[in-house]
């Protein structure tokens, strides 16, 4: 088993840059992917972006690409999302997720463990 805690986030005015950690715990020597997602108010939760296990590969969802930035630190078991240009409807609820293997991938179905999520609110 894997266990996910996320960290950061709040209440961001527009334009802002704030920093997601995501810090995992467990099984944590076999290979993960990870990847957020995050879901907003009356919406399916969707993906944000994903990286491989050496952190070789990204993945982004269109509406954040060039704004977002994922990257991880395998010393410290711990995956980053570094947010930048914050807009208003950026605003959702930020889901860590983590894969057994390798190969990144977009599909949330496709994540075996999940965080409890953490709050992201950009104010316009």
């Amino acid at each position: 088993q894997v266990q996910l805690v996320e960290s950061g986030g709040g209440l961001v005015q527009a334009g802002g840059s704030p920093r997601l950690s995501c810090a995992a715990s467990g099984r944590t020597f076999s290979p993960l992917v990870m990847g957020w997602f995050r879901q907003a108010p009356g919406k399916e939760r969707e993906f944000v972006a994903a990286i491989s296990w050496r952190g070789g590969t990204t993945y982004y969802a269109d509406s954040v690409k060039g704004r977002f930035t994922i990257s991880r630190d395998n010393a410290k078991n711990t995956v980053y999302l570094q947010m930048n240009s914050l807009k208003p409807e950026d605003t959702a609820v930020y889901y860590c997720a983590a894969r057994d293997g390798v190969v990144p991938t977009t599909a949330d179905k496709e994540y075996h463990y999940w965080g409890q999520g953490a709050q992201v609110t950009v104010s316009s």
